[in-house]
C-alpha cells in the first residue's frame, strides 16, 4: 500500500484529485447547457465570481479550436497515417473540452451565502465551507496582485479570479482548508473574487447571526 506522506502517495492523490476535477467539470458543461447551478440550496445567495475570466477562456478556447483545425490540415497534407491523425485530433478536442469545462465549472459553482454558512469556490478545484459563528468580519477590500488562483501564505488564503480577490473575511479561529492538489493548510483569514461585492457583502450582513 502507498502511503499518503510519501512523495509517490502525493503524486497517487494528485493524479486522482485531477481525474475528479475533470469528471466535475463534465457534469458542470452538463449543468451549463441546462443552465442550473450546483449547491445552491433554496433560501441561499448565489454570489457569482467567472465574468472577469469569461472572455480571456472563450478566447483562449476559441485559439485552441483553431489550433486543432490547423494541425488536422497539417497532418492531412503530409499525409501521416490515419491512426496518428485520429490521436492527436483526440487530444486537441479533450484539450478544448476541459477548457470549455473549466468555464462551465466555475459559472455553475459560484461561491454561496446560507443561513449557516459561506462556502467559497472556484469551480470543480477548490470548495471551503465556513460556518457562520466562525465569521467575525467580512469587508470590501481590493487586491490586483494575487499570485495564484489558490494561495496560502501566512494563514491567509486567497480564492482569486484574474490575480483579483476584493472581499476578506477574518475568522475567529484558524481553519483547516484543502488545497486543489490534497495539500493541507490552516488559515485565519480568506481573501476571495465576486463579480459583484457589494451584493455579497449585503447578502453576508444580512443572514449575520445574531
Amino acid at each position: 500500500m502507498i502511503r499518503e506522506s510519501t512523495p509517490a502517495g502525493r503524486a497517487l492523490l494528485a493524479a486522482r484529485r485531477i481525474m475528479r476535477f475533470d469528471a466535475m467539470g463534465m457534469v458542470s458543461l452538463v449543468l451549463w447547457v441546462l443552465r442550473r447551478r450546483d449547491g445552491v440550496p433554496p433560501g441561499a445567495t448565489a454570489v457569482p465570481y467567472a465574468r472577469e475570466q469569461t472572455p480571456t477562456l472563450l478566447i483562449v478556447v476559441f485559439l485552441m479550436a483553431l489550433e486543432a483545425g490547423a494541425v488536422e490540415v497539417l497532418l492531412r497534407a503530409w499525409d501521416l497515417p490515419n491512426a496518428l491523425r485520429l490521436a492527436v485530433l483526440a487530444v486537441d478536442l479533450y484539450s478544448i473540452a476541459i477548457g470549455l469545462a473549466i468555464g462551465a465549472a466555475c459559472a455553475t459553482r459560484p461561491h454561496v451565502v446560507s443561513p449557516t454558512e459561506l462556502r467559497v469556490r472556484y469551480g470543480a478545484f477548490f470548495d471551503l465551507r465556513l460556518p457562520r459563528e466562525m465569521i467575525t468580519s467580512a469587508r470590501p477590500a481590493r487586491a490586483y496582485d494575487e499570485s495564484g488562483v489558490v494561495t496560502v501564505k501566512d494563514g491567509r488564503l486567497g480564492v482569486a479570479v484574474s490575480s483579483q480577490t476584493n472581499i476578506v473575511v477574518e475568522l475567529a479561529e484558524p481553519v483547516t482548508v484543502t488545497r486543489p492538489l490534497g495539500r493541507l493548510a490552516e488559515v485565519t483569514q480568506v481573501r476571495f473574487f465576486a463579480d459583484d461585492p457589494a451584493a455579497a457583502l449585503a447578502a453576508l450582513r444580512a443572514r449575520q447571526p445574531r
